[in-house]
């Protein structure tokens, strides 16, 4: 009987270890440091490490999204990320800068130098590659109301995924699964769906902090997420959704109801975190603060520190409220988008930090696949969004 139990008990706990990590979970990381730096190998290597040692994590951050295969402000230079990565076994999600141009060619001529030059080594440890980053919301007529930048289209982004695969077929990462990343605003909108078409994955940034316009305090930052993850699995043709960028401020300006303060953030990562960990690919904003200009601080850590600057453990079950419906045509979420790291040429840092996202568009209350709404009317509602963030937009 003993044996039995035992056997029982070791059995629920290497399947729990095993459905954990069945899922990614990680941090965003920009190409430079809190002053503006380039970042070295070094300064990766500790970001990395912090990242894969933090008191209390409830499970292993062992993954990291990059903005761009370019090293800071060099032209077409691999990035000191690549060899960090290799040196503490950590997964890439790669980004590939796509705004305010017209061709790729820097970006994957320094991601094929990279292969050409760690192999396997590199190789082995990419899961997935994005082409552009919020491209899409900031053409968007919210997204110039908001002046949230320089961005870039929806056939241009095709065509860049497209050139990707070209460059990439007679290398290791011929199979790379590619996808890109924007608001769920951007992926409702039907003008975008030959993105959605093209991509194997949708990556989507959701910030309810921003949501202004919306009853965005923390009590209610879980549904607001939820909304935002179910309308964008509405138009997701069945593909997968994973979780690029979220989190929570822990100093600096409020927006709307919410408050930037270290107990909020312990909070959006107990109620909203919690509930998203081990269920999905999932990579936080953030694990270290960038861009000194940048008033909005989202760290979790305090210079690197593995002590967190709140509790991070998950001790119990969680789950996303469901989604908010729609009602009688209007939507009751938001579109609310932040520059968080500001742009660069070579999107060596993050470039937009998308609030993004909504509330309220999900199609049933839920799951997203299968919603009762049209997407032509989420589109239209997603279009209308007023949301008024011009100083926020280079703030951040």
């Amino acid at each position: 009987m003993r044996f039995a139990t035992a056997l029982a008990v070791a059995a629920a706990t290497i399947g729990g270890a095993l459905a954990q990590n069945t899922f990614t979970l990680g941090f965003n990381s920009g190409a430079s440091d809190d002053k503006g730096n380039a970042k070295s190998q070094a300064d990766f290597e500790k970001e990395f490490r912090t990242a894969q040692n933090l008191e209390g994590a409830p499970g292993n951050f062992t993954a990291i999204r990059l903005y761009s295969n370019i090293q800071w402000q060099t032209t077409d230079t691999p990035i000191a990320a690549f060899p960090a990565a290799i040196a503490t076994n950590s997964k890439l999600l790669l980004g590939i800068w796509a705004s305010g141009t017209d061709n790729i060619d820097s970006e994957l001529k320094a991601l094929n130098t990279a292969v050409e030059k760690y192999g396997t080594k590199l190789t082995d440890l990419i899961i997935g590659l994005s082409v552009g980053s919020e491209d899409l919301y900031r053409v968007s007529e919210p997204g110039i109301r908001n002046k949230a930048g320089v961005g870039n289209s929806a056939e241009m982004i095709v065509k860049f995924i497209k050139a990707a695969r070209q460059r990439l077929a007679n290398t290791p990462l011929k199979n790379v699964k590619i996808t890109h990343v924007d608001t769920w605003t951007a992926w409702v909108n039907t003008s975008n769906k030959a993105v959605i078409d093209e991509v194997d994955f949708l990556a989507v940034n959701a910030f309810p902090f921003y949501e202004s316009e919306r009853n965005n305090n923390i009590d209610n930052a879980g549904q607001l997420l939820s909304s935002s993850i179910s309308a964008t699995e509405g138009v997701a043709g069945g593909k997968d959704v994973w979780i690029t960028e979220t989190g929570w401020a822990y100093s600096g300006p409020d927006f709307g109801s919410a408050k930037s303060t270290v107990d909020n953030a312990a909070t959006y990562w107990k109620d909203v975190g919690c509930a998203l960990f081990g269920k999905r690919n999932v990579f936080w904003y953030t694990l270290r603060d960038a861009n000194p200009a940048n008033k909005v601080k989202f760290a979790i850590s305090d210079n690197l520190s593995t002590k967190p600057r709140f509790d991070i453990s998950c001790p119990k079950k969680k789950d996303l409220p469901s989604p908010q419906p729609i009602n009688n045509g209007t939507s009751t979420g938001g579109n609310n988008s932040t520059s968080t790291t500001g742009g660069s040429n070579n999107g060596g840092n993050s470039a937009t930090k998308s609030g993004a996202q909504a509330s309220g568009t999900s199609a049933s209350n839920s799951t997203g696949a299968g919603a009762a709404t049209s997407i032509s009317t989420v589109n239209s509602m997603a279009m209308a969004l007023s949301v008024v963030f011009a100083v926020a937009a280079w703030a951040l």
